[in-house]
């Protein structure tokens, strides 16, 4: 079946550019656009609901929209209603079954439907500049052609552990928020190019090992937050190549580090992740300590100092025969506290 779409600018006297086919031709998709007319209300429509693929209400007053008004949107792809004062979001929304595009931004939202989860076509969803404290908790496990999330400048303290589970997406931009921590299996966002939890200020403090794991990562903004340490497997992240760590009191990767660029701090954090950068003293054994000082090797007492600090394996300053040494008078001096004291057991 053919489509025609149309635009269709209302002014509130008159309907301007459309472009009419016989019906027995085309089925009519057309472009509703009411934005910046300072509307407070909707007015009644005077064409069919369903025949909508693009509705643009934004840059104007609106409180509320009818829950009747968008049930009836069955075809709409593109609704923008961004720049109004909606408080809230109607049940309805999850009857928009072929929403790709949802923009909400610019309003007093407190938190979404948890309907909107039945938009299982969505792609792209901006509820930027709001007051969301919390997002759907499933709402990972639903959308699942969600591509891009913009949920920047609100009061989100953290984001939903479904949030991992959106396997499609690839842009989460949730900086200005209040965040505390990410979900832990970040892993799971296979297709994620751009992260950005920037400016969580005084409450991001962590971010999970996970992080390094996502293997399609491009840009990465962790600025303007309280991360002391970048998780040592971000030195994994093959296709990084922009990385925001400034306004942190990082301590790894150090500041010196840091100034010469994402390949510097990727080559530190992975030799970090294989123990290069730490300390792993070797353990003292009695074999060793005793190889050290002589004692298996026929090394003369004559050559180290009688007091010295440094003599504390036992020397043994003349062959004996087995047979002495095996005897009581001798046995004794072979006890870990003799074969490590500075003291001398034999003389000449």
């Amino acid at each position: 079946m053919m489509y025609e779409q149309q635009q269709v600018k209302i002014d509130g006297r008159k309907k301007t550019d459309r472009r009419r086919a016989p019906i027995q031709e085309a089925e009519r998709l057309e472009i509703v656009d009411l934005s910046g007319m300072s509307l407070e209300s909707l007015p009644n429509p005077s064409l069919n609901l369903g025949t909508i693929c693009k509705l643009d209400l934004s840059n104007n007053n609106l409180q509320g929209i009818p829950e009747s008004l968008i049930a009836r949107l069955l075809n709409v792809v593109v609704l923008d209603v961004h720049s109004n004062q909606l408080k809230s979001l109607p049940n309805s929304m999850g009857c928009l079954s072929k929403l790709k595009t949802l923009n909400v931004s610019g309003n007093l939202l407190e938190s979404l439907p948890k309907t909107i989860e039945n938009c299982r076509s969505l792609e792209e969803l901006n509820a930027n500049f709001n007051k969301l404290t919390r997002l759907p908790d499933t709402i990972g496990f639903e959308l699942v052609n969600l591509k891009k999330l913009s949920v920047n400048s609100n009061k989100l303290v953290f984001l939903p552990h479904s949030t991992s589970h959106l396997t499609t997406l690839r842009v989460l931009d949730a900086r200005l928020n209040c965040l505390r921590s990410l979900p832990e299996d970040l892993e799971n966002l296979i297709n994620l190019e751009v992260l950005n939890v920037s400016q969580n200020f005084q409450y991001l403090a962590t971010l999970p090992y996970s992080l390094g794991l996502l293997i399609s990562l491009v840009e990465l903004d962790v600025s303007y937050n309280k991360i002391t340490a970048l998780p040592d497997s971000v030195g994994c992240l093959k296709k990084l190549q922009k990385l925001s760590v400034e306004g942190n009191p990082m301590v790894s990767p150090p500041p010196e580090v840091v100034e010469r660029g994402v390949y510097a701090v990727k080559e530190y954090l992975s030799q970090r992740m294989n123990g290069a950068h730490k300390e792993s003293p070797k353990k003292k054994t009695w074999m060793g300590k005793l190889k050290k000082y002589g004692t298996f090797n026929g090394a003369l007492s004559n050559n180290v100092p009688r007091n010295s600090e440094e003599r504390e394996g036992f020397i043994m300053p003349n062959y004996r025969s087995i047979d002495g040494l095996a005897s009581p008078r001798y046995m004794g001096m072979f006890s870990p506290k003799r074969l490590f004291s500075p003291k001398t057991y034999f003389t000449r």
